[in-house]
């Protein structure tokens, strides 16, 4: 704080002598004495301007490295996406639908709801091409719902489907084989069809789905398989002890069990064999019995939970972020190749 500067004679050139030649010196030197004293007193404490006055009560942003394939949402726009390259000081967020936009590095986002900044990469973040499973010549595949092909350099060039096949170009698809895939539900046949769906259509394999494995005994009644007319089932949660695993183990035991394979994955629901790290978590989160599981997995994620629609629209933005077999895990993985080899192979 400034004070302004009285000016005393003494400070105009005059000297002591003036006030001592004055009448009333004496009081009037006091009362000089008594004020310089009281101007070097801070009568308001410190500057309320000094000092990192912006930051007081301002909650610190922490700063994450940057990964590939983490799903950030920049707070001003709206866009969320997975990270798929960082160029120029720029990083790149591709959504669901497969559109990218390019943000400031240097800007904040959210990460699972929290307000981050970004960090260096600790490794590259460009998209690479991951090891491929036993390779299986299919056609490329131009309809809705299938991933399309990509070449790959380390391939020379060859175009290699979502599920890792090298594509064989402008190949029709088959008609349709007797055999069948059966899956549970809806979520199960939009991932196999994201992933494998141009390997089935070219294989002539058609994906059905049995609305839950307790009509699994009733389809296959209706269904009546054969050497000819084989079906593969996928099934969640075939675990030991599971009431998933009791439907699968008295079909095979049955009468249609020569003709008939049953294979599952571990996860309560197919949602879970999509990579944690593809929306951004760790891990899946363990969701309590008293709590509808896709829904508990909603409300951790801080979407919308209040109804089916917001299921759905949940279920579109994580298969959104299937691209390749590389985001899926490997539990499912091996399943869904046993079922398709079970139902193509000849007089198997």
């Amino acid at each position: 704080m400034t004070v302004a500067r009285t000016v005393w004679p003494s400070d105009r050139g005059g000297g002591r002598g003036a006030y001592r030649d004055a009448p009333g010196c004496r009081r009037r030197c006091g009362t000089r004495r008594h004020y310089a004293s009281r101007v070097d007193e801070d009568r308001y404490g410190s500057d309320v301007l000094s000092g990192d006055w912006r930051s007081k009560g301002v909650k610190k942003v922490r700063q994450v490295p940057l990964e590939r394939d983490m799903v950030l949402e920049d707070p001003d726009s709206g866009w969320a996406g997975a990270v798929v390259g960082l160029e120029a000081g720029n990083v790149s967020l591709e959504d669901w639908k497969g559109r990218t936009r390019a943000f400031p590095f240097t800007g904040q986002f959210l990460l699972e709801g929290e307000l981050v900044t970004l960090g260096r990469p600790q490794a590259p973040v460009g998209r690479s091409a991951a090891a491929a499973p036993p390779a299986r010549s299919v056609g490329t595949d131009g309809r809705p719902g299938a991933a399309p092909a990509v070449r790959h350099a380390s391939d020379g060039g060859r175009l290699r489907t979502a599920s890792g096949s090298f594509a064989v170009e402008q190949q029709r698809a088959r008609v349709a084989l007797p055999s069948r895939i059966m899956v549970e539900g809806k979520h199960d046949a939009e991932l196999v069809e994201k992933v494998w769906g141009a390997d089935l259509r070219v294989e002539g394999v058609v994906v059905e789905e049995l609305s839950g494995v307790d009509n699994l005994a009733d389809v296959l009644e209706e269904f009546r398989p054969t050497r000819d007319r084989r079906v593969g089932v996928l099934v969640d949660h075939l675990v030991p002890g599971s009431k998933e695993s009791r439907f699968a183990d008295a079909v095979m035991r049955g009468k249609w069990g020569a003709h008939v394979l049953v294979v599952g994955h571990p996860f309560v629901d197919v949602w879970q064999s999509v990579k944690p790290e593809r929306l951004g978590l760790r891990a899946w989160p363990t969701i309590p019995r008293s709590i509808e599981w896709k829904k508990g997995i909603l409300q951790h994620l801080g979407w919308p939970a209040d109804d089916q629609a917001d299921v759905a629209r949940a279920w579109q933005r994580i298969l959104g972020q299937v691209r390749t077999f590389a985001d899926l895990e490997p539990q499912l993985l091996g399943r869904v190749e046993e079922l398709i080899d079970f139902v193509t192979e000849p007089e198997a």
